[in-house]
């Protein structure tokens, strides 16, 4: 995923200031589609920090971890409360700058990326009904808010949904403090131990989340600065029924996470690895306990055609022969089809900013007309079987 290392792309994005780009003003505002749900959808953030935990990553060091939340549920009323951008201005402003390196494929400008509006809206009041709860974890070193349309798809339909952002691995994340960039000390793939660690961490990221919304739920405000929340927002949680699912390392998260966490109900892995990096090369890495010891929840491997590889086949035959999982592999779509450039891409190649090669490096040659459904689907018609 990295071209050159994490430590050198924070540099370069604290180098530049989080200023923005100096290039031509941007010309194409890509858009997301909309939810097909009939509720429509509030957004919220929650700022979590845990005091009992010490962030793991250098920029941070002695301070306690921070994780910061987008809440989306189904909405009571969303008048006079406007729409949120897909990504907030320091993300934005920082992804021309990680572009070479993590997203090659993107083009290097004509592209609004702070302009593109989503379909929630800001802090509007929830319906106070229990929801079945979803947590969301992106890949390594995006935001979450790559994953805005099927999130807004699940509120749409009746849930809650949590997408966390782990700072010190995304390329940014809007803090209240600021935008933090990325500070992970080296590569993850090329780093057994570091591999380990930002593993753990996400772990360890997901069950502080899940006690945050026990909180939530039991009518308390678990944001660290005490921010005002929309009306209702706590009466809207059900977190005897939880679910997670993520892209990436999202997806092994997703599932590790449901194998120890009896918390949560039923995981969707959308294209995570399900072992740890190998200690030498040509080696076979240790498979996570999920994958040797199976789950006694349901587990959806869904992954792509484009991606697959002897890794994945690997890990995902080790867990699929305990029984509790099943897969489903999309023919014609590529790894980021499982996120919001199955739709965005598309228009950036539309515009002639990217060319078939890397639209189908990115998304593969399903058009979004299909693909946004067919994930879509398989993401609510699994929780819509496990958590209803």
């Amino acid at each position: 995923m990295f071209r050159r290392t994490s430590a050198s792309i924070a540099a370069l994005v604290l180098g530049a200031g989080l200023t923005g780009v100096a290039e031509a003003e941007p010309d194409l505002t890509p858009t997301l589609p909309a939810p097909t749900g009939r509720h429509q959808v509030g957004v919220t953030a929650l700022h979590l920090v845990d005091a009992d935990r010490p962030d793991p990553w250098p920029d941070a060091a002695g301070r306690p971890r921070e994780v910061l939340v987008s809440v989306r549920y189904p909405a009571l009323d969303v008048r006079g409360h406007p729409v949120a951008p897909q990504l907030t201005p320091g993300v934005a402003a920082t992804l021309p700058l990680v572009r070479p390196w993590v997203y090659p494929n993107l083009p290097p400008s004509g592209v609004a990326w702070g302009a593109t509006p989503t379909h929630s809206h800001v802090d509007a009041p929830a319906r106070p009904v229990r929801r079945p709860v979803v947590l969301y974890s992106p890949g390594l070193v995006d935001p979450a808010a790559f994953g805005t349309n099927t999130a807004e798809e699940l509120a749409s339909r009746g849930y809650v949904v949590v997408s966390i952002d782990h700072p010190g691995e995304a390329f940014a994340v809007d803090l209240p403090g600021g935008p933090r960039p990325i500070a992970l000390p080296g590569r993850p793939d090329a780093d057994p131990a570091l591999y380990r660690t930002v593993i753990a961490t996400r772990l360890a990221d997901t069950a502080f989340v899940l006690d945050r919304l026990e909180v939530l739920a039991a009518g308390g405000n678990p944001d660290a600065g005490g921010r005002p929340l929309p009306a209702n927002l706590g009466r809207a949680l059900d977190l005897r029924r939880v679910g997670m699912y993520g892209q990436g390392l999202g997806g092994t998260i997703a599932a590790e996470g449901m194998h120890e966490d009896r918390r949560i109900d039923a995981a969707i892995n959308m294209e995570g690895f399900l072992d740890y990096h190998p200690d030498q090369p040509g080696q076979d890495g240790e498979l996570l306990p999920v994958a040797q010891q199976g789950v006694d929840r349901p587990l959806l491997l869904l992954g792509t055609e484009g991606f697959q590889n002897d890794r994945y086949r690997r890990a995902w035959s080790a867990v699929l022969a305990h029984g509790c999982a099943r897969q489903h592999v999309i023919a014609d779509a590529n790894h980021w089809a499982l996120t919001d450039f199955a739709a965005v891409a598309p228009q950036l190649h539309a515009a002639g900013l990217m060319d078939d090669a890397e639209l189908a490096a990115m998304v593969g040659t399903l058009p979004p007309s299909t693909s946004v459904p067919t994930v879509r689907r398989q993401v609510v018609s699994f929780f819509d079987r496990h958590l209803r």
